[in-house]
Parts: structure tokens; sequence; C-alpha cells
């Protein structure tokens, strides 16, 4: 009897004999992960490692890689199979996803990343008649995201007095963007920020006034970018009643002294035309007398001839 001791990739090419030793069929198949966890960049490609140890012919070999998305770890997936010489991938991955070596090697790549495939990968490995022990190995892909464009909205009273909310939102985003909010002009402040949800951001001003109106700007950022969307306000200023009164005194007195002054034209207008008239009376007067005085005497002559 002898033991055969057979390369871990090709028992047909790299086995060797050892008198009175014999097979151990029972030796178990071992899988290892040569990464724990690994980050890849959206739309970038990354690999994701597998290895196992058998002393088996691969001719039954079984590879079953899953997917336990991060956004619901209880429902996993199927990402692509080997078994019996053939491939399968999963009809939402296909062309995105493949073996790197099989059957010697479990690795595979997954390419064009989307935020979608972040998630624990597990990697089973069978080659009957050994047992695997443990035959799974895990590791976790994170896939970064810059900030999504936020979207700007506002919400509220605008006037006097009133109170508003801004509110800013990202769709996408790994890590998960830090949201900020600045008053941008006519003077510049910068806001604080009330997180209401993982992916957004909001304030409340109270009390609004005109110094309130202003450019807003709300800012997405993590380590691969910022992204900004803006919002315009304008608050509605109604009139001060005190200045309203005030307003309403100065043309009142105004519209007096406009009518006192009409008055006063009139008055002397009249007096004016009264005057002459009189005088032109008095020289009429005056002419008829004058005329009486002259003619007196010659009647008198007259009246002794």
């Amino acid at each position: 009897m002898c033991l055969v001791l057979c390369d871990r990739y090709d028992v047909s090419h790299f086995c060797l004999s050892f008198p009175n030793m014999v097979i151990d069929h029972t030796v178990a198949l071992r899988v290892t992960m040569r990464e724990s966890s690994l980050n890849v960049i959206q739309g970038d490609v990354v690999v994701l490692p597998c290895s196992f140890f058998t002393s088996s012919p691969l001719s039954r070999l079984n590879v079953i890689w899953t997917l336990a998305p991060f956004s619901s770890p209880e429902t996993p997936i199927q990402v692509i199979v080997y078994d019996h010489g053939q491939v399968i991938e999963d009809p939402s991955l296909i062309g995105r996803v493949g073996f790197t070596g099989i059957p010697w090697s479990a690795d595979i790549v997954l390419n064009d990343t989307r935020v979608s495939d972040a998630g624990t990968y597990r990697c089973m490995v069978n080659n009957p008649p050994e047992t695997a022990d443990p035959g799974i190995g895990e590791l976790e892909l994170s896939v970064l995201a810059a900030p999504s464009l936020p979207m700007c909205q506002w919400d509220g009273d605008i006037d006097m007095g009133g109170s508003v909310t801004l509110s800013c939102s990202v769709v996408e985003g790994v890590p998960t963007p830090e949201i900020r909010w600045d008053k941008l002009n006519p003077e510049e402040v910068a806001l604080p920020i009330n997180m209401e949800g993982d992916l957004s951001g909001a304030i409340q001003i109270v009390n609004v006034s005109s110094q309130t109106s202003g450019l807003y700007r709300c800012s997405a950022t993590n380590l691969l970018g910022t992204e900004n969307c803006y919002v315009n306000l304008s608050i509605y200023t109604t009139p001060d009643s005190s200045s309203g009164i005030l307003q309403g005194v100065l043309l009142t007195l105004s519209m007096s002294l406009v009518l006192l002054a009409l008055l006063a034209l009139v008055l002397w207008l009249h007096h004016t035309g009264q005057d002459g008239r009189w005088r032109e009376g008095k020289e009429e007067e005056e002419d008829e007398c004058y005329n009486e005085i002259r003619y007196t005497p010659s009647l008198m002559k007259r009246s002794f001839v």
C-alpha cells in the first residue's frame, strides 16, 4: 500500500508515491479567505479571494458564492456557482462577475461595482468525497461612493416673525455624507444642523426677519467629494403700524397747509379786487365833483348878461 500526496490544484500531475502508506479520504477540505474585508470605489473592479485545500480529484468540485447585502441581510442572493464544470451566474450580475482561475482557485472578480454590491460574501466549497471543515469563508465588501446631488427645499411661514425649515437630502453616499447648511449672502453665516436621518439634514429658523432673507447652501460631503444645492429665501415684511400712523399724520398736515395757502390766496385776490373797485369809484366821484365846480361859474356869468 502507498500514500499518494498530490498538488492541491492538479492531482493528475504532481502525485508522489510512498510505500507502506495508504490514502486517507477522510481528510477535511479546508477553505480560507485571504482578506476579511475589502473596500472598492463605485465603478472599479475588485477581486474577492477564496482559497481551498483538497487532496481529492477536482472532477466533482462545487463552489458557490452568495451575498447578503447590507441593505437586506436577511435575503441573501446566489452570486455565481461552479458545479461539475459548469458556471452559472445570477441573472442580475451577468457580465459583471466571473471566476478567475476555476477549478484551481475559487477567486471571483466583480467589475463595474455598485453600491448595491456591498455586503457579506460567502464562499462555499465542496469536493466529494471529502468533507468540508468548515468549508465556508466570509468577507465584507464595502463600495465607496461620492455623495449624490442633494435636494434642497424649504417649508414654513415666510412672514415676519414666522418659522421656516430648510431641509436637504441625498440618495447615495458611502461613507454617509456630512450635511451642512451655510448662509452665503448678504452675509456669510454657518448654521447648526439637526440630523433627521442617515442621508438628510434640516435646520429650523424661528422668528424670521428681513435679515433672514438671502441665499442658503446645503453641502453633502464625504471622503470622495462634495455636492451642493441652494435655496433663495425671501422674507415678506409687513409695514410697521407706528410708521404708518406717522405717515398719515404728515400727509394730513401737508394737505392742511396746502388748503390754508389756497385760502389765503383767494382772500388776497378777493381783497385786491375790492380795493381796485373802490379806487375806481372814488376817482369817478372826484371827476364828477370837479365838473360841477368847473361849469358853475360860466352858468352864473350867463345869467347876468
